[in-house]
């Protein structure tokens, strides 16, 4: 293994209670960590962000200047900080709060109160995310490996490419399409050796898009990854009797896509 560990990770915490964030620091303090640096509101942590650089921000929803979505977007429209690692902590559970935060690119999205395991997982992610070289496909010869990538989401198909490139896949051989109807037009004029598609996107669903892979186009055997935020289960069900070949939630773990890329490649 390669890259900082988790006891060298710096982590700003971004909550306005006081009480709420000496509950983190001290899970923090638990699993290991040494350096945690803290925000009551938005703007404070995007200031503390840009002069301090921590490896990870994990904010709560509901800050008293903004939402944690305006926050996390803030960091992502950045030129310097845009790819620092970033986890939610709210007892919000609706999809149209939840979702935005989904396509940023995120490490996790963890409950109040959250366990000990939720905490760990969402840690080894952002520590995936921070070190690529420890997910590294070199041994399958990943520079020539080509891919698409589908969302509709400009935010989501930048962090997918992310961790793609990190396990040693070449940015110039990740395609993007914004939707299942650019992605068939790129299908038929490239080879591909897999897709990552978003369930959700409109003129055509990653649902119809397997459907004219599987059926319509010469690569109906290519390997399709479904990256989704996606969480009614007829749906889900329907889009794996239509051949998709793993599902994962968003936020995903790289080790996951790691696993099943390498699946996809060997067998």
């Amino acid at each position: 293994m390669s890259g900082i560990t988790l006891s060298e990770l710096s982590i700003l915490v971004v909550e306005p209670s006081a009480t709420q964030r000496g509950i983190i620091k001290r899970a923090l303090s638990e699993a290991g960590i040494i350096s945690v640096l803290e925000a009551s509101e938005g703007e404070t942590a995007l200031k503390t962000l840009f002069q301090e650089s921590p490896d990870l921000v994990i904010s709560a929803l509901y800050l008293p200047d903004m939402a944690g979505t305006e926050l996390v977007h803030a960091i992502r429209d950045s030129k310097t900080h845009n790819e620092t690692a970033f986890m939610l902590i709210s007892s919000e559970t609706r999809f149209r709060y939840l979702d935005p935060i989904r396509q940023a690119g995120v490490v996790g999205i963890l409950p109040k109160p959250f366990t000990t395991q939720e905490l760990n997982l969402a840690l080894s992610t952002a520590l995936d995310l921070i070190n690529p070289d420890n997910l590294s496909l070199e041994e399958l010869d990943s520079d020539n490996l080509k891919v698409l990538v589908v969302d509709d989401s400009p935010l989501a198909r930048k962090h997918i490419s992310r961790v793609l490139e990190g396990m040693g896949i070449a940015p110039e051989h990740i395609d993007k399409a914004k939707d299942g109807v650019e992605a068939l037009e790129m299908i038929n004029l490239n080879y591909y050796d897999f897709v990552v598609s978003d369930y959700n996107m409109p003129n055509m669903d990653g649902q119809e898009l397997i459907d004219h892979i599987r059926n319509d186009s010469n690569q109906s055997s290519i390997p399709v990854l479904m990256v989704t935020s996606e969480s009614d289960e007829n749906r889900l069900s329907a889009v794996q009797q239509s051949g998709v070949s793993a599902i994962c939630d968003k936020p995903f773990e790289p080790d996951t896509v790691h696993k099943l890329i390498r699946q996809f490649i060997t067998n």
